[in-house]
Formats: structure tokens, sequence, C-alpha cells
């Protein structure tokens, strides 16, 4: 696929131009309402599924099928980033008003980090034909790990980064409206915001490991696997605040993700000398299985089959919103916010 420069600046001046119109839209703090949320959900979905229809036009329906894979994997993938994002708000007690800045910025690093993940990738695949069956090998135990551990959740208070971030970075013990740094006695002290941008980075870079390689299972142009990826981040926040409060249904997403890593990294493994899997016929796949634990789960849900032990989330304001409480896997202990103060002299 030869894609000429002005193509990836015009794709990087799309971005550049959403982010900026996301963070004139959301420039004063408030709590986003599922209304809101669904809104802009449909307008970032919008955008992901119209650039296909752009590649099909411009580059034809194998690449476009290759971007649509790709997008749907992200997407998905994306999903058990909402799940971890809503447990460190609830550790962090982050007011629902602060959150999407701490998103917005979490998202833009992501981009670039995935940015940076997506080139290296492509270098290696470009010199070493064999990395192939080492990414194939990779999601296929990710995928099965994902499906032994379902059931375990990430534990804020147990986060090398944070007790690493705590020693290395003065902390005040309260928010600060929605700033990251704040001046107490003229000194400079990070808020806990900040704690929280450093811990959902973390997070994500964390998931580009499992997601990088996933979407080289379905295409290998680099053009493709940037703008697949930066779609479907580009959609997160308000995925977020969208799905937080209904994400103690999806009980058997986790499967299902971890499904579909294990379908991708069989792909992959075979296509680097046995079999190339029609690229349509990847992309049935995943949308079944994910479309299929997804209904599971909704319908097991709601004639009240058993669910994991669940906490209720309060939304950082004090006490839960009517109708609108996070139910995420959390301990005791992880539903009080940790000291985050200032080291004593």
């Amino acid at each position: 696929m030869n894609v000429p420069l002005w193509a990836w600046f015009a794709v990087l001046g799309i971005i550049l131009l959403m982010l900026a119109i996301d963070l004139f839209a959301h420039r004063k703090a408030h709590i986003i309402s599922v209304k809101e949320a669904a809104a802009w959900s449909a307008v970032w979905v919008a955008l992901g599924v119209g650039f296909g229809g752009v590649i099909w036009w411009w580059a034809g329906s194998e690449f476009a099928a290759q971007y649509y894979a790709g997008y749907l994997i992200e997407k998905s993938l994306a999903i058990d980033n909402v799940f971890v994002w809503a447990i460190i708000f609830s550790y962090f007690a982050v007011p629902r008003q602060y959150q999407h800045r701490v998103l917005f910025y979490g998202v833009l690093g992501a981009l670039v980090f995935r940015g940076v993940f997506i080139a290296a990738g492509s270098a290696l695949i470009a010199s070493f034909a064999w990395i192939l069956y080492v990414f194939g090998a990779f999601l296929l135990v990710t995928g099965w790990t994902m499906i032994r551990k379902r059931d375990d959740h990430i534990d804020p208070s147990k986060s090398k980064v944070m007790r690493l971030f705590k020693r290395l970075v003065p902390t005040t013990d309260e928010y600060d409206g929605q700033k990251f740094l704040t001046r107490r006695n003229g000194a400079l002290f990070a808020t806990p915001l900040l704690a929280v941008l450093v811990l959902v980075e973390t997070t994500d870079i964390i998931f580009a490991v499992d997601s990088i390689p996933a979407i080289f299972a379905v295409t290998q142009e680099p053009f493709l696997v940037f703008t697949a990826n930066a779609f479907a981040i580009l959609g997160l926040r308000a995925m977020y605040f969208l799905l937080a409060d209904l994400m103690h249904r999806f009980i058997y997403l986790k499967l299902g993700l971890g499904l579909v890593l294990i379908w991708v990294g069989i792909k992959l493994l075979l296509q680097v000398d046995l079999y190339k899997m029609p690229t349509w016929l990847s992309l049935g796949v995943v949308a079944v299985i994910i479309a299929v634990s997804i209904a599971a789960s909704l319908i097991a849900t709601r004639r009240g089959v058993q669910e994991p032990e669940i906490g209720s989330v309060s939304h950082g304001d004090g006490s839960p919103d009517d109708g609108a409480t996070q139910e995420v896997d959390v301990s005791d202990e992880s539903r009080t916010r940790p000291d985050l103060r200032a080291p004593q002299p």
C-alpha cells in the first residue's frame, strides 16, 4: 500500500482538529451525562467507520477490510481499558467532573506511545520476518492468560508505578480543581489527579503491548495499523462515560477478548508460511465472538445469573449519583484513596 506523505499529514490534521474540538467542548469541568457521552460516541464511531469508507474508495475493499478488522479488534480490546479506568477513578475518588480531563491527556499520550510501538513493530517485521511467530505465540499466551485470570483486576494499591511516583514526586492529599500541579507555601506539588494520569498512561502502555501485535495479525500496513488504532482510541473517553456504569454486566467480556487474541494469534502463525486467511473471514469471526460475549453477558445478568462479587463505587463527590453508580470488582482496601500526603522533611 503506497501512502503519500500528504495522506499521513491529512490524518494527523484530522486527529488534532477533533482533539481540539473535544477539548474546547469540555473546557469547563462538568459531569458528563449519558446523553452527552452517547452523542460523542456516535460522532467518534461515525468518524472511524467513515474513514474506512475513504480507504475503500481510495485503496479498494481488501485494504478497507484490513482497516475495519483492525478497528474492531482495537475497539473491542479498549472496552477492557474502560473497566480498568473505572477501578482507578474509584480508588482515587476522582470527582466525575475532573475525569474527562484525565482521560483527554491519557488518550493524547496513548496516541503518542502507540505511534512509537507501531513504528517499532513495523521496523521489526520489515527486518525480521520471523518476529511474526513471536507475535503470534505471544497472542496465544496472552489470550489464554486473559481467559484463565478473567476475574482478576488491577489493584492500584499494589502498583509499583504508584509507589515510585509517591517516593519521587511530592504530592498533596487533596484535589485542587482539575489542576495536575499546585503550589503550597511557594513549593510546587503534584495533585492526586497527576498520580491518576500517570497510572492511566501506564495501564494503556500495558494494553498496547497486547493490542499492537493483535492488529498486526490482520494487517502489516503501518498506515492502516495507526489509523485503526487512532480512531478506536479517540472514542475511548466517550465510551467510558457511556459504559462505565454498566461494566458489572459484561461478565463474559474478558472470555470473549481472550478468544479474540487466541484467534488472531492462530491467524498470524498460519499466515507466515502456511495459509493466508481472508480478511473478511477474520473480521467476521472477531465480530461474532465479541457480539456473542456481550449478548450472553447482558442476557445472563438480566436473568439474575450469579455474578462476580462487586462493590458499589462512588463518583468521588462523597455519595453515588442516583442511577449512576459504578460497580467494579475492588477490595475494601482499594475503596479508600491512598495516602498521597507530601513527604515530610
